[in-house]
């Protein structure tokens, strides 16, 4: 075989070897860049993904393969508080990071 077959074939049989992200490891990541900002996620009703949005001067959002009820329970797990807004027009959920003692 030659170098480059060699290079390919390690370069396939290392990437097969890494496992993707779990839903929860991309949230986690996405979180630990800014966690002391409010963040706001929505989905349609049974949905099996959402999209979580960071609120900041430039909104940053990602879409991630978790229903909203899951993704609720990870953003209090990471150490936030969510909640309808007080506007009823509004369907989507707020999360604001809980101060640390």
């Amino acid at each position: 075989m030659s170098q480059l077959t060699n290079k390919l074939l390690c370069r396939i049989s290392s990437d097969s070897n890494m496992s993707p992200k779990s839903p929860e490891q991309t949230l986690n990541d996405f979180v630990s860049r800014d966690p002391a900002v409010r963040y706001t996620f929505d989905s349609e009703r049974d949905a099996p993904q959402s999209e979580i949005c960071r609120d900041t001067e430039n909104k940053e959002c990602i879409k991630l393969q978790m229903n909203a009820k899951r993704l609720f329970e990870a953003m209090q797990a990471n150490g936030f508080y969510c909640a309808l807004p007080s506007n009823p027009a509004r369907t989507h959920m707020e999360c604001t990071p809980i101060p640390k003692s």
